[in-house]
């Protein structure tokens, strides 16, 4: 069957990239990874904003009078302000977007302010207009937040436009004309941005899955496979659950490299690792530990359901094919037993189990107390 997506199909991905992320989670990383790269470029945006506004808004007063006071023009400033060092520290998606959002509003609110009152058009202001949603066109982490802002930059100065100024349908239809072509130089500028962002995502991602993931079986590497096994013991200490490590070995497996080349060797690992991924739980985590030595994490397990769980591995494993037979494998378990023990030591006891399976005659699972 071909996989591949239609031309056109692709081509819109690749400018409008996010589902493509993988699946919810993905989207998810996608989101604080856009969040995480962006927030140092929205402070600095805000911070561009309130000088440039305060800079507009002096020289609109020393060259053209306004009905509206100065003090009342200059109002925006302060909340801009807030709003830009609240945005130093913030690296989630939603309260990033919300706080730009807000920026925004607090700029067409100035806009308004400082077009009512001007008998002779919009001299500074219309510029100003038509700059906001080209200068943050960049920020946005997500469609919606992008569609926002857009509608709030074209619907903003309406107020000002309708009842502030005295030239009627005029100005209006320039204003509609240039806020169209700004808005869509914005899209343009956020979709190429967008896309190099997820370009430097997937790379990333495709970085770290190859450190982190063997590249024959696609499990989890011993140091991976440690660091979260740690975080997870300590959650379900916490959490008052039990925990048992599997320990797995196959059998035998230096003759079946010997006797029938590492290729056969290769076939057998990939096929152990399909196995032991499709009788895991979503919570399960599992490692390679060695060469053909993988271990299992399960928080939740009692001794009896990890007993049961490593029995119905020993069994599935008979189905996987060697040149020399069906493979077979020897599993010991180990349960933790007191708040204080490290993942480390469960390993170490869950592999002496495993160790006094292969000395009874393998293909057996044995525990620990």
């Amino acid at each position: 069957m071909d996989t591949r997506a239609p031309v056109g199909r692709s081509r819109m991905h690749a400018l409008f990239p996010g589902r493509e992320a993988g699946g919810l989670q993905g989207q998810r990383e996608y989101r604080d990874y856009l969040a995480l790269q962006m927030a140092p470029m929205v402070h600095a945006l805000m911070l561009v904003a309130v000088v440039a506004y305060l800079a507009a808004t002096g020289a609109s007063a020393l060259l053209a009078g306004s009905a509206i006071p100065l003090a009342w023009r200059l109002t925006p400033v302060l909340p801009l302000l807030l709003v830009a060092v609240a945005t130093r520290k913030v690296r989630s998606p939603l309260p990033l977007s919300l706080l730009t959002l807000l920026c925004v509003a607090l700029l067409e609110i100035g806009i308004n302010l400082n077009g009512f009152g001007r008998p002779a058009g919009l001299p500074w202001v219309l510029p100003g207009c038509l700059l906001v949603p080209v200068a943050s066109s960049v920020i946005w982490p997500g469609r919606w937040d992008f569609l926002a802002a857009m509608l709030l930059c074209a619907l903003g100065p309406l107020p000002m436009l309708l009842f502030g100024i005295g030239e009627g349908g005029t100005q209006i239809f320039q204003f509609t004309v240039y806020m169209a072509i700004s808005i869509c130089a914005s899209t343009v500028l956020r979709a190429f941005m967008t896309r190099t962002l997820f370009e430097q995502f997937r790379l990333e991602r495709q970085l770290r899955e190859q450190a982190n993931t063997d590249g024959l079986t696609g499990l989890l590497l011993r140091n991976r496979f440690l660091e979260l096994a740690r975080n997870q013991l300590v959650d379900a200490q916490q959490d008052g659950l039990p925990t048992c490590m599997l320990y797995l070995d196959a059998d035998h497996f230096k003759r079946l490299n010997d006797e029938h080349g590492h290729a056969a060797g290769d076939e057998a690992l990939t096929a152990l690792a399909a196995a032991l991924r499709s009788q895991a739980r979503h919570t399960t985590l599992i490692g390679r530990i060695g060469g053909e030595e993988f271990a299992l994490l399960l928080p939740g397990f009692g001794m009896r359901q990890a007993s049961e769980k490593a029995e119905r591995l020993r069994v599935a494993m008979h189905s996987v094919r060697r040149p020399d037979g069906p493979l077979t494998v020897s599993i010991g378990i180990a349960e933790c037993h007191h708040a204080d023990e490290t993942i480390e030591s469960l390993l170490a006891r869950a592999d002496q189990a495993m160790r006094l399976a292969k000395r009874n005659g393998r293909d057996r699972v044995v525990r620990v107390a």
